[in-house]
């Protein structure tokens, strides 16, 4: 798509710190990181969000995940632990729409701050 950010960064347009990448898969560094270590794992491909991803996408999405596994491994989060957050549509915060992980990590992370979240009774 000719207008999304993340197609661009796949095409070479726009620069990105690349990570990993692959001929289906490519990794880099959020612009705007909410932990000490925040990377971006995407498709090459576009699908907006996982809502939209097909039966005929279960490989590559499937590729995403270990991407995002490996990602975190070099980045030395695995021992330790780090979050993998997939935003889908607007009210859960995707600003972005091409389907990405974000890989967090670095520092212990906090508790998620979910409303109106379900009692463990």
């Amino acid at each position: 798509m000719s207008d999304c950010l993340f197609c661009k960064i796949v095409e070479g347009t726009i620069p990105a710190r690349k990570v990993y990448e692959d001929d289906r898969v490519v990794a880099f560094h959020d612009i705007q990181p909410q932990a000490p270590v925040h990377l971006l794992v995407i498709p090459k491909k576009h699908i907006a969000s996982i809502n939209d991803g097909t039966p005929e996408d279960v490989e590559l999405l499937g590729r995403t995940l270990l991407a995002a596994q490996q990602v975190a491994r070099e980045a030395g989060l695995a021992e330790n632990g780090y979050r993998l957050v997939n935003n889908c549509g607007k009210d859960s915060g995707q600003i972005v729409f091409h389907l990405h992980w974000h890989v967090l990590g670095g520092e212990k992370l906090g508790a998620l701050n979910v409303k109106n979240n379900v009692s463990d009774n």
